[in-house]
């Protein structure tokens, strides 16, 4: 049944069996999440052979002479810059390795912009009244968590198949010397699962922003990630801003916290020669060594980029029927309500659901009524305050997948509920 089409008795009626169907699967006692993208027990068990890289009788010399035990390497071992930079398309000088977290690191580099100079000449951004910063959006709530603390305005950019509304940057960043930086998920974006185009990555790299400080914050969280057998390919940024000779817009992240185990991976961000000057210098302060242990376990397991990719075959096993749960429950109980549109990602976390405007807030709440926990609504906003109240992001991959079943059941029945109501103003 169409919902916007349809009659208002035939609604009335689809309206109290849906209120029906509600109140039975509310009194399950249910006790389901889909909140954030974390990885099930099944694809934390597939590194588990990396535990097993390191014991009493290693060697832990690196290949360079470094001792993994001890003190020193603050831009992190040879080993793990080498595939690291294999990902980013710089070379091995050009990369630090860090702790576990790429967010750390994310932070780490505005809390460094907000107090020391990114560019000399330029003043601190802490200095910078009204200062700004682009958020494409829907995007990752923890990216603009850091920069609001920090005082920026938040202005949304809205994304496209494409990625950014590139017209808009340009037009923003090339006009606004107080307009900072943008916060950027190339690949798989968080929560759309959009890939970047070539146009997008060649327009980035051709900005001419009005502020001599303005960077990009790169956050190649989701490179490796497919979950298809037709995956996307992002156009390499750093090599583009080679040909346009804008080496230091860019700052790239990733790590891998969803390749091995979140808060026990080694994450890793790359940038030009000037950038890594002015980040190098800070960390000195900061840190005199990151977890070189983990380092070396990482790059011993993995061996080079290949390895790593082999072994996110593993987790496209896992992941792939997942995606599959989600999309065949929104296909087969949405499609025909003609109240909700999602996407269908090749790769990344997510699936991004658009239900009826104005809806989206009742829908997490009856979830949540029901036993099922997901992001809130707004989450993926600057501010958390979605426009138009559609957005909700679906992260499929930690529960097992007859509890992620069940609570798909439940997240359409709450959609189809809450868009009835909607529509009869009750």
């Amino acid at each position: 049944m169409n919902y916007v089409n349809c009659n208002k008795e035939d609604l009335e009626k689809e309206y109290t069996a849906l209120v029906a169907e509600y109140e039975e699967v509310k009194g399950k006692g249910l006790k389901l999440n889909m909140a954030r993208g974390k990885p099930g027990e099944d694809q934390l068990n597939l590194s588990r052979p990396l535990l097993d890289v390191i014991n009493s009788s290693t060697d832990c010399i690196t290949a360079h002479g470094a001792d993994c035990r001890n003190y020193g390497e603050l831009a992190g071992i040879d080993e793990c810059k080498n595939f690291f930079a294999e990902i980013f398309d710089v070379d091995p000088s050009d990369v630090m390795v860090g702790g576990n977290s790429s967010l750390n690191m994310m932070f780490d580099t505005i809390a460094g912009f907000m107090t020391k100079p990114v560019v000399e000449g330029c003043k601190p951004w802490y200095e910078v009244k009204n200062r700004k910063f682009l958020c494409p959006a829907p995007g990752y709530d923890r990216h603009f968590a850091i920069t609001e603390y920090f005082d920026f305005d938040l202005i949304p950019v809205p994304m496209t198949e494409n990625g950014p509304d590139m017209d808009v940057v340009e037009k923003l960043v090339e006009n606004d010397d107080s307009i900072k930086g943008i916060w950027c998920v190339p690949k798989y974006s968080n929560p759309l699962g959009v890939t970047f185009s070539d146009e997008t990555v060649k327009r980035f790299a051709a900005l001419k922003p009005a502020a001599k400080d303005f960077r990009i914050m790169w956050d190649n969280a989701y490179c490796v990630h497919d979950v298809t057998d037709t995956p996307d390919e992002l156009l390499s940024l750093m090599a583009e801003c080679r040909k346009t000779g804008n080496v230091d817009l860019p700052i790239m992240f990733t790590s891998t916290s969803k390749i091995t185990f979140p808060g026990s991976g080694v994450a890793a961000m790359a940038a030009s020669d000037n950038n890594m000057k002015v980040i190098k210098n800070r960390y000195q302060y900061q840190v005199i060594s990151y977890d070189k242990m983990n380092m070396l376990r990482h790059a011993r397991f993995f061996g080079d980029l290949n390895g790593v990719k082999e072994h996110m075959k593993l987790h496209k096993a896992v992941l792939k029927p997942k995606f599959e749960i989600v999309l065949n429950a929104l296909e087969s109980q949405l499609k025909e309500t003609g109240t909700a549109d999602w996407t269908n990602p090749n790769g990344g976390y997510f699936v991004s659901v658009d239900v009826l405007e104005g809806t989206a807030k009742e829908v997490v709440r009856l979830c949540k009524e029901a036993g099922v926990v997901l992001t809130g609504a707004g989450a993926t906003y600057p501010y958390g305050k979605d426009p138009k109240d559609s957005n909700i992001r679906i992260a499929p991959s930690f529960p097992p997948n007859d509890e992620l079943k069940e609570a798909m059941n439940v997240f359409c029945i709450c959609a189809k509920l809450a868009a009835c109501a909607k529509i009869l103003n009750k």
